[in-house]
């Protein structure tokens, strides 16, 4: 890819048996928009009978000195090709993404047998399900002490727990465990949602990312990596518990407007993250 190129996730939910009936069912947009199937799943935990495949392809679109432009125009123009009925979606932008989830059956329909949802994420600097640790991103400070004394030799028994927390500010609650997923998947291969919760003008979504033989701050710094922004909060210690937070700035109208990971050991039950 080169440095201004856009890279597009489009995340299909289908209704399927498998994930080859999955796949088959999506080949056609895949072909459609040449684009490379790079995630399938079974997501029957939150959609009964339901597979969702991700695919990947280079938008049309470049970057400019207006990021958040031409990440908006990247998905507007993904969901034209789509089909003249398709209405023109409203995109929720934070550099270095941006978004937009349509989920109307029928029209989707036409470009994808049975399927019931689908996610357009739009992102500059390069697919990040092929992403390692970026180095311009902004890692929070950490206490190597700290880390040390918190965290001893890991064996099988004293894995930590990643948790996740993304406030969205948005009027369904489809919406926000869509753009929730996003961030998750970033992190994580497969993320649960615990509850979602009022936050102000925000929903609050809680996820479980799993658990790890990492140190909390360990997996802190990897999962900040892999999310790619700047501002994070240095890591905060409430025993053996780490955190970090992030925050929008300034606060956008719609879309998400603050995260907050914790990295728990050990691990004894699944926790959820405190109001």
């Amino acid at each position: 890819m080169e440095p201004d190129d856009l890279e597009l996730l489009i995340t299909v939910v289908v209704a399927a048996v498998d994930e080859q009936q999955a796949r088959t069912a999506c080949a056609p947009l895949v072909a459609r928009v040449d684009g490379r199937v790079v995630r399938a799943g079974d997501c029957s935990d939150e959609e009964p009978g339901c597979w969702s495949v991700t695919v990947s392809l280079t938008s049309r679109e470049r970057a400019t000195h207006n990021v958040a432009a031409a990440l908006a125009r990247a998905v507007r123009s993904f969901v034209r090709l789509l089909g003249e009925d398709f209405p023109t979606p409203r995109v929720a932008c934070e550099p270095p993404t941006a978004w937009t989830v349509l989920d109307d059956p029928h029209l989707l329909e036409r470009a994808v047998p049975g399927a019931e949802r689908l996610l357009v994420e739009a992102w500059a600097g390069g697919d990040p399900y092929g992403r390692r640790k970026r180095p311009e991103a902004t890692e929070p400070n950490t206490e190597p002490e700290k880390a040390q004394q918190a965290s001893p030799e890991q064996t099988t028994s004293s894995r930590i727990r990643l948790l996740l927390r993304v406030d969205v500010v948005t009027d369904r609650s489809a919406g926000a465990e869509w753009q929730a997923r996003a961030v998750a998947s970033r992190v994580a291969r497969r993320g649960t949602i615990t509850r979602v919760a009022p936050q102000g003008r925000a929903l609050s979504v809680h996820l479980d990312l799993g658990s790890t033989a990492d140190s909390p701050a360990t997996a802190l710094l990897n999962a900040v990596s892999s999310l790619g922004r700047s501002g994070w909060s240095d890591v905060e210690w409430i025993d053996d518990e780490a955190r970090v937070r992030w925050s929008a700035d300034p606060v956008p109208d719609a879309g998400i407007t603050g995260m907050e990971l914790v990295a728990q050991h050990p691990v004894e039950s699944v926790w959820t993250l405190p109001e």
